[in-house]
C-alpha cells in the first residue's frame, strides 16, 4: 500500500537527517583540539510477513507452506559510535601545552568532584598556579606551579618539574597519571572535550604515561582533531541523495495514495 512506502520513506529521511546533523557536527570541530569524530549506526526496522495466495486458491485455504512476503517498515538510527583513532600532533612551542602519542586521557576534576576525561591537553596557570585546562578544570592530581618557578619541564613519563628562580633549584611538582579504558567507545561525550565514564565503557585503568598499554606525554605539542575533511564530505552527499531519494519517494506514495481515493469517488 502507498501508505506503507509513506511511512518507511518518511522514517528514511529522519535516519539521514540525523546522519547529516552528525557530520556537520564532526566539520564544526574540524579544528578542535582533541577531538574525536563520531558515526550514527543504522539498524532496519521490524519486518511484516505476508501470506501470497498460490493462483486459483481462496484467501481462506493459504496454508503455512504459502509463498509469502516479507516486507520491511525502514530504519532508524540506533547510535553514535565514536572514534578514537589518534589526531596529528602538532608542535606549539607553548611549555604548559601537552599532547598524548598513543592511548590514554588526561583526568580533571569537574566542580562536582567526579573526574573528566579528556585528549586535550591545552593547560594554564590559573591565579593560584594550578595547572588547569581551558575550561578552567584542574588537573586531577592537583599540580601548582609555584610563581617563582622560571621554567617547566614535563617528561614523557609524566613528572613535571620546575626550574625556581633565584638559585635554579629543580623542584618536582608532581606526577601527571593517564586513565585509559577497555571500551573508550562507550564514553559519554559531555561537550568542552570531556568525557565520563559509563557502564558501557567500564572503569578507567589509571597509571603513568609510558607504563604498558599507554601513550606518551609530549610537552609542547597538541593532538589536533581526528576529523578528516574529505572523509565527512563523501558522507555529506551520500547522506543528502539518500534523503533526497526518500523525499522523492515520499511524494511518489502521496500521488499513488491520491490516485487511490480518485478511484474510490
Amino acid at each position: 500500500m502507498p501508505f506503507r512506502a509513506l511511512t518507511t520513506a518518511s522514517l528514511g529521511m529522519s535516519a539521514q537527517q540525523k546522519s547529516v546533523d552528525n557530520i556537520a557536527n564532526n566539520l564544526s570541530n574540524v579544528s578542535t583540539t582533541g577531538f574525536k569524530k563520531s558515526n550514527i549506526a543504522f539498524q532496519d526496522l521490524f519486518y511484516e510477513d505476508i501470506a501470497v495466495s498460490k493462483a486459483g486458491a481462496s484467501a481462506n485455504r493459504i496454508s503455512n507452506d504459502s509463498p509469502r512476503l516479507q516486507l520491511g517498515h525502514g530504519s532508524q538510527a540506533v547510535s553514535t559510535i565514536r572514534n578514537f583513532t589518534q589526531g596529528s600532533i602538532s608542535e606549539t612551542g607553548n611549555p604548559l601545552d601537552m599532547a598524548i602519542s598513543g592511548d590514554g586521557f588526561f583526568r580533571v576534576e569537574k566542580p562536582d568532584g567526579s573526574i573528566g576525561y579528556t585528549r586535550d591537553g591545552n593547560f594554564t596557570r590559573d591565579s593560584s598556579g594550578m595547572l588547569v585546562n581551558s575550561s578552567g578544570l584542574p588537573l586531577a592530581e592537583q599540580i601548582e606551579v609555584p610563581m617563582e618557578a622560571k621554567a617547566i619541564d614535563v617528561s614523557q613519563d609524566g613528572t613535571v618539574t620546575a626550574l625556581m628562580g633565584g638559585d635554579n633549584r629543580e623542584v618536582e611538582l608532581g606526577q601527571i597519571e593517564l586513565a585509559r579504558f577497555s571500551n573508550p567507545a562507550g564514553l559519554k561525550a559531555d561537550g568542552g572535550n570531556l568525557f565520563s565514564e559509563t557502564q558501557a565503557s567500564g572503569m578507567p585503568f589509571v597509571d603513568q604515561p609510558g607504563s604498558e598499554g599507554f601513550g606518551n606525554v609530549r610537552q609542547g605539542y597538541l593532538e589536533g582533531s581526528n576529523v578528516d575533511v574529505v572523509t565527512e564530505m563523501v558522507h555529506l552527499i551520500e547522506a543528502q541523495r539518500a534523503y533526497e531519494t526518500n523525499s522523492k519517494m515520499v511524494q511518489s506514495a502521496e500521488d499513488m495514495m491520491s490516485v487511490t481515493n480518485s478511484i474510490k469517488r
